[in-house]
């Protein structure tokens, strides 16, 4: 190169021939060849935790070797976008707040999706807590090979979900104000037993009595309350009635609902929450998931069992053990082999312990009959205790 060459061209152009230029690089080069290896790297991809959320999502992705292949913030219309270009792979998502509507999208894109519980997602959490140490912490858990996964439920297990969700916040409602009007009757002096007939025998009277000593302000307030609590009770009536649409209308439920203790309330409630029965090995299992087993305390190789460990569903363990009562009560004079049993195990037992009992062994037995797609056979269950 002459120096008259030098002389014409810019002197960045000669600093880039010699390879001394250490300015910004052309843009285009730089661009296409990052995206060029960010392509590769995404497709390398076989485990990924996705942190849910309502509008922010935050994506962690390995390798076999386990190593980083991808971390990214998506936004929520930008998930299904970016899961649909990457190949199939297994994706791990907490069961929170939209978690099965998310895992039937992903599943329909190819994806393998497993749901797990917070609490087991926890101790992989590293230092403080944000999104992306969550979806790290996730796609650390769903790797494990004793993970417990969470049942994914369809759009109809969801919608009888809630039938049955919208039923416990009315009842819920119609506890709240029984106690509140058992409470201000009692400041002025009235007294009504805790049965909810005895409460609506007693607003009647009160509403429609003049001549006690309860001032007109609060006789009104009495009447607004009657009011509310009819319409609670017809509110109720009528889930009480879907309840039992549903329930004829499954011939699972109907199956299940030959077993004492557990009606189409119960029957309905169990279909809608268990979902894929394959994640429960045995029937322990599933009663284990209900919290019907005892909690451990064990140590030094000494085994210290204490009461049931209330895990999972408060619901379903509720509508278990309630049944259960109600079939210990009418077990009394029965002379079938079922009802004899029954009948010993409480003469042995604390009427709430041998009610959990029943709970837990009905719990055996409906994981048995939905795994085995069988009936309900009562001589069965009495030859296996």
């Amino acid at each position: 190169m002459t120096a008259s060459d030098h002389a014409t061209k810019p002197f960045k152009n000669i600093l880039r021939e010699r390879g001394q230029w250490y300015g910004p690089r052309p843009r285009g080069a730089v661009e296409s060849r990052t995206s060029t290896a960010m392509k590769e790297d995404i497709m390398q991809v076989v485990r990924i935790g996705l942190d849910l959320a309502k509008y922010v999502f935050e994506v962690h992705g390995v390798d076999t070797h386990g190593k980083v292949i991808v971390r990214k913030r998506l936004r929520r219309d930008a998930v299904a976008r970016f899961f649909a270009n990457l190949p199939a792979c297994l994706v791990g998502m907490e069961a929170s707040n939209g978690a099965h509507y998310w895992a039937r999208v992903l599943t329909e894109l190819g994806h393998q999706v497993r749901l797990i519980s917070p609490q087991f997602v926890t101790p992989y959490v590293k230092s403080n807590k944000n999104d992306r140490n969550d979806a790290e912490a996730i796609c650390e858990a769903v790797g494990r090979p004793s993970m417990r996964f969470v049942p994914r439920k369809s759009t109809d297990q969801l919608a009888v979900q809630a039938v049955h969700r919208i039923r416990q916040r009315l009842v819920a409602d119609r506890v709240r104000l029984v106690n509140q009007t058992r409470g201000l009757l009692s400041e002025h002096g009235i007294v009504i037993a805790r049965d909810i007939a005895q409460l609506r025998r007693g607003l009647a009277v009160i509403v429609g009595n003049i001549d006690d000593s309860l001032s007109e302000m609060v006789r009104a307030l009495m009447r607004e309350l009657q009011t509310e609590l009819a319409e609670l009770d017809a509110r109720i009536a009528a889930y009480d009635r879907r309840i039992r649409e549903i329930f004829r209308a499954s011939e699972p439920c109907q199956r299940l609902g030959k077993i004492e203790g557990i009606g189409p309330v119960t029957a309905t409630a169990l279909i809608a929450a268990v979902g894929d029965r394959s994640c429960f090995k045995n029937g322990r299992q599933f009663a284990a998931w209900l919290g019907l087993v005892p909690k451990q305390r064990s140590s030094g190789g000494r085994a210290r069992l204490l009461g049931i460990s209330k895990r999972g569903d408060r619901y379903l363990r509720t509508l278990m053990i309630h049944g259960a009562r109600a079939a210990l009560s009418r077990a009394g004079g029965k002379q079938d082999p079922r009802s004899l049993w029954l009948g010993k195990m409480r003469q042995r037992r604390h009427p709430n312990v041998a009610a959990v009992a029943l709970a837990n062994k009905n719990a055996r037995i409906v994981w048995a009959m939905l795994t085995g797609d069988t009936a309900y056979e009562p001589a069965l269950s009495v030859k296996a205790a």
